[in-house]
């Protein structure tokens, strides 16, 4: 294989992954979770905690839409003044944006 073709290749593939340094990262929560194989209160599902963490976070001033949780963060998709929506990342314990 001609080398200019390889390196180009290499090049163009090196520039379509995402550094893990940019991809936001939190916890996903600083207590501790222990099971004993018996609940008390509900179980809730993973649309109600979304739907709970999107009430918190727009008492924090954010004008989120919908909200999933994504490695560890909440992955909102907050109204922007325009009327479009941009996706943010925020702690989940916090409520503070990741950047």
């Amino acid at each position: 294989m001609n080398l200019k073709v390889l390196t180009l290749a290499m090049l163009a593939l090196s520039a379509t992954v995402i550094p893990v340094a940019a991809a936001p990262f939190c916890t996903g929560g600083t207590g501790v979770n222990l099971s004993f194989g018996f609940m008390i209160g509900p179980q809730y599902s993973e649309e109600d905690r979304a739907d709970l963490a999107r009430t918190q976070l727009r008492r924090h001033g954010v004008d989120a839409t919908r909200v999933e949780f994504w490695n560890g963060c909440l992955r909102a998709f907050v109204r922007q003044p325009d009327g479009s929506e941009k996706m943010e990342f925020y702690d989940p314990d916090t409520f503070q944006q990741v950047y």
